[in-house]
């Protein structure tokens, strides 16, 4: 199974009352393990959690720290890239040149970098080790 067939998957399963835009997010860590989440609203929409975070948060409560691609859907027009925080969130986990594919339900795709969705970003390079 691709990783987008993946992140389809579970979008079906996201909790989007208030807007109804389903998001669902796979990612593949450096281990190989593949890792899913789904957007999930509530009515203090501030509150809510995205796709991508739910989907790192799986990643670290199984041990795995380091994405090695990402895959990104929802039902929108065109392919929609993951919001400011989630590109912060995503790429405090993996390299600059690790790839995001962003899809919709009709099929279209567009795949980038990190390094072009969120550049000079500040990432764990910048960390002495702690």
């Amino acid at each position: 199974m691709s990783l987008i067939e993946a992140a389809a998957g579970v979008r079906a399963k996201a909790h989007a009352p208030y807007s109804g835009f389903r998001v669902g997010a796979a990612i593949r860590s450096s281990s190989g393990a593949v890792y899913l989440g789904c957007n999930v609203e509530n009515a203090a929409y501030p509150e809510g959690t995205c796709a991508e975070a739910g989907a790192i948060a799986a990643m670290v409560a199984a041990g795995d720290t380091r994405i090695a691609e990402v895959a990104v859907i929802a039902d929108s027009p065109d392919p929609v890239a993951p919001c400011g925080g989630c590109r912060q969130r995503l790429r405090e986990f993996s390299a600059p040149d690790v790839t995001v594919t962003m899809a919709n339900l009709k099929g279209a795709t567009r795949t980038m970098r990190m390094d072009e969705l969120l550049p000079e970003a500040f990432g764990p390079e910048q960390f002495d080790g702690r």
